[in-house]
């Protein structure tokens, strides 16, 4: 018997990947949480049955969300990464002998665990010295903080269920204050391709504007995420993430990636044309 995992990306269109076994399946106080294998992809966490990531394609995900604000800001010492209980974001963070801090804040416990145990690909810098790990809710984590962090990444679930709350106004106004006077935030800002994901992305960059001077979007390519096409919010209080760039400083630092690189990085910013009509249509 064939063993096969299937998302839904719309009422309409099944993604599907053919899975050798499955590894782990629980259910934590806030979701599901599985663990499959694969011939094509590798291991892949998947939580209330949406794939979160795969061995072979999270180095796309977790470099962009990465590697492009601490290009735009080299100087970042302190951290924020709200979810990202799979330690991706992390393991591309402690590449940096600059940064002196990093809090993790995740919901859910037991993703860490089951990622430490089935995705040390990810997982294995989470016990790096520089990252204190809190389990708490990231919305009531940020409401605390003042002006304590040169960078928040928002490495968040969709918009429903524990991850709701990440995507409000006033969330990202709370991002803002904990933010110090050059501060960057950046978010997984969803697909622009299927309808409902869409609108998820809009509503997610309406709120962004109206909390930042500065609201940039950018682009990847993630085989696994609905469409491919994925996209992830930049916003800050003073530095623009293309102009105000020294990517010379950054291709010195000999860091080597897999997709980033400072060309990618500068055209990552140059959206489709559709992209950027659904974009202007929120802003003010």
């Amino acid at each position: 018997m064939e063993l096969w995992f299937s998302e839904l990306h719309t009422p309409n269109v099944k993604f599907s990947i053919k899975a050798d076994r499955q590894l782990y399946a629980g259910r934590s106080e806030f979701q599901r949480i599985d663990i499959f294998d694969s011939k094509e992809f590798g291991r892949f966490l998947t939580l209330d049955g949406y794939m979160m990531l795969t061995e072979k394609d999270e180095f796309i995900y977790h470099e962009m969300i990465t590697h492009v604000p601490l290009c735009v800001n080299p100087d970042t010492r302190d951290v924020l990464v709200i979810g990202g209980g799979d330690g991706g974001t992390v393991r591309e963070l402690v590449r940096y002998p600059g940064i002196r801090h990093i809090d993790l804040v995740e919901i859910d416990e037991l993703v860490v665990e089951v990622c430490r145990k089935y995705l040390p690909q990810t997982a294995g810098c989470l016990s790096d010295k520089r990252v204190a790990i809190h389990y708490e809710d990231g919305l009531k984590f940020v409401r605390h903080a003042k002006d304590a962090y040169d960078l928040i990444i928002v490495d968040s679930t969709d918009p429903f269920g524990p991850g709701e709350g990440l995507f409000t106004k006033e969330f990202y106004g709370n991002c803002y204050k904990a933010l110090h006077a050059d501060g960057i935030m950046v978010n997984q800002h969803e697909s622009p391709f299927y309808t409902q994901d869409a609108y998820a992305m809009q509503r997610a960059h309406k709120r962004i504007v109206s909390s930042f001077p500065i609201s940039r979007v950018y682009q990847a390519h993630i085989p696994t995420y609905p469409s491919g096409h994925w996209l992830f919010g930049f916003a800050a209080k003073k530095r623009h993430p293309v102009k105000d760039v020294d990517f010379a400083h950054w291709n010195a630092l000999g860091l080597k990636t897999r997709y980033y690189n400072t060309q990618l990085h500068a055209g990552a910013f140059a959206l489709p044309n559709y992209v950027e009509e659904m974009l202007r249509d929120v802003e003010p």
